[in-house]
């Protein structure tokens, strides 16, 4: 026979084509070899193994590789690589995970087809479920679909496990919003086979102390997503904004955040500033749909986080109540959430919680106090402690305030501005304890408190004010603080004035030189606005 000698060849690596095994099916294949077509989520390397987290359509779950001691596996491998992995199912921790004989990175029409299988089945999977609102509110029905979009964003960042940060602002109303999500985040990830280490790491909250992300927030969100990025291989992170988000104020920080493509969505119920919306994938506000700040933000969160996993509906209703009282709404949807849950919780008891909300944040500062929160708006099991907790922390807040009170009250001066309104102004700086609960705006509300008791009937204004800053409450006329900060900024340029909040409740901040500037020409723009006396 004649030898035939072969000159030109290629070896190339051939694949078996078996059948590609889903993530939510490896429980059922514990001790069995499969192989899964996934995208990488994150890459993080130990002492030990290298650490995959895998995402398909159905899931997400830890693939292990190992080389060595603390080098790296699959070093052509990178976050957000379409893989086709191979390896043994085992039980690690109690939890599944796969020890990978294999990884190899798919590329070209074979990558782009498992891309596009599982983003389609993962925005299916993200859909929210189609339930009626706890209510029945005109404004909420028109904020219904931008919450359900909302709610997607959130339900995606989950399936694809990008972490959530939370920031919210720290009082009883945001803390009502953003603890209402981060009970239906947990729940979602927990349903979806993830545990408290998953959750921890996924979802992240953190109280902001002004009404706005202000910039000292964002830097030090970045320097931690960033640090994550590096060190644990994680993705960077969907930030949303709680009570807080709508205004001005919080461009510096939104700018920040998509120099590193950090997407952002918010909900709120600040006044608007229409130039924040380009910075945004969503934004839910009830002034957008002809509504106001009486639909609170703990009222959004509880219907948003419904979207995000219904199964925490019984759970988590009173916190809209909580949130209702706790900013004080005059809206028709505070009476109806409480009336949802009069057989729980009277209005009564629902103010002692948004009371000790506000009293226990003022000594957490800036640490989110996560099972204390979760004692006080009864979401523990143990609801003796709940009941117990609640009523010392009322108990210390209401002497707190009394003892505020004492001090301060004698030294309110008053005046009478052109519109008829009574204006009282108070220097809480020199006439009140510092560093003590209540803070300066508590102290001005309470101060304000009194004095609509005391002329029942008539419009009122207070003025708290320190060295640089001026917080006001108003009743009965028809303020609006964002607009009085844009005029003030411009007419006094040497004052520099910013600040925001509600349109009849906020703080203004200025230089310490330009106070009695500041404060003469805000109560002269205040006497100029209508006023409603009954």
């Amino acid at each position: 026979l004649e030898e035939i000698v072969i000159t030109s060849y290629q070896v190339q690596p051939v694949v078996c084509r078996r059948r590609m095994t889903r993530l939510d099916e490896l429980g059922k294949k514990v001790g069995r070899t499969v192989t899964l077509e996934c995208q990488v989520a994150q890459i993080k390397q130990t002492s030990g193994p290298t650490i995959f987290t895998l995402v398909d359509e159905s899931g997400t779950e830890n693939a292990a590789g190992f080389i060595e001691a603390g080098k790296r596996a699959f070093p052509e491998v990178n976050q957000g690589d379409m893989v086709r992995a191979t390896g043994d199912v085992m039980m690690r921790g109690g939890q599944v995970q796969v020890e990978l004989a294999r990884l190899e990175v798919l590329h070209g029409a074979e990558a782009k087809e498992v891309l596009d299988r599982i983003e389609k089945a993962i925005d299916d999977r993200a859909e929210p479920a189609d339930i009626p609102l706890l209510i029945d509110s005109p404004v909420l029905e028109k904020l219904h679909p931008e919450m359900r979009k909302i709610a997607k964003i959130i339900r995606r960042a989950v399936f694809t496990a990008q972490p959530i940060l939370l920031r919210h602002h720290a009082d009883a109303d945001g803390i009502c919003s953003a603890v209402a999500i981060e009970q239906a985040v947990v729940a979602l990830i927990n349903d979806s086979g993830g545990d408290f280490d998953t959750a921890n790491y996924l979802f992240k909250r953190a109280p902001s102390k002004a009404p706005f992300y202000e910039i000292e927030d964002i830097v030090r969100d970045l320097d931690y997503a960033t640090r994550d990025n590096v060190r644990f291989g994680q993705k960077m992170p969907l930030i949303l904004l709680t009570d807080n988000g709508s205004t001005e104020e919080d461009l510096s920080a939104m700018r920040m955040a998509r120099v590193y493509g950090i997407p952002v969505i918010v909900f709120d119920h600040h006044h608007p500033d229409e130039v924040v919306d380009q910075y945004l994938d969503a934004h839910v506000n009830p002034y957008k749909v002809g509504g106001d700040y009486g639909i609170t933000a703990g009222m959004l969160g509880t219907e948003i986080a419904r979207l995000i996993f219904p199964g925490v509906d019984q759970h988590v209703r009173h916190i809209a109540a909580i949130a209702g009282v706790a900013d004080r709404s005059e809206a028709p949807e505070r009476q109806q959430y409480l009336d949802l849950v009069a057989d729980r919780y009277t209005e009564e008891e629902c103010k002692k919680i948004a009371l000790a909300l506000d009293y226990i944040q003022f000594y957490l500062r800036f640490n989110d106090g996560k099972e204390l929160i979760k004692d006080i708006l009864d979401l523990n099991k143990d609801h003796d402690r709940f009941r117990n907790m609640v009523d010392l922390l009322v108990e210390e807040a209401e002497f707190a305030i009394a003892e505020q009170m004492r001090t301060c009250i004698t030294h309110v001066i008053e005046s009478t501005l052109p519109n008829g309104a009574h204006l009282f102004k108070i220097d809480v700086e020199i006439h009140a304890h510092k560093f003590t609960f209540p803070p300066p705006g508590k102290t001005c509300g309470e101060v304000h408190d009194r004095l609509c008791q005391q002329y029942s009937g008539k419009p009122v204004v207070t003025l708290g004010f320190g060295p640089d800053f001026v917080v006001l409450r108003s009743r009965g006329v028809f303020m609006n603080i964002p607009q009085m900060v844009r005029e003030l900024r411009e007419e006094i340029p040497g004052a520099g004035v910013n600040g925001g909040g509600h349109l009849v409740v906020g703080s203004i901040k200025f230089v310490e030189g330009m106070r009695e500037e500041v404060i003469t020409r805000l109560s002269d723009k205040i006497g100029k606005f209508s006023t409603n006396v009954n």
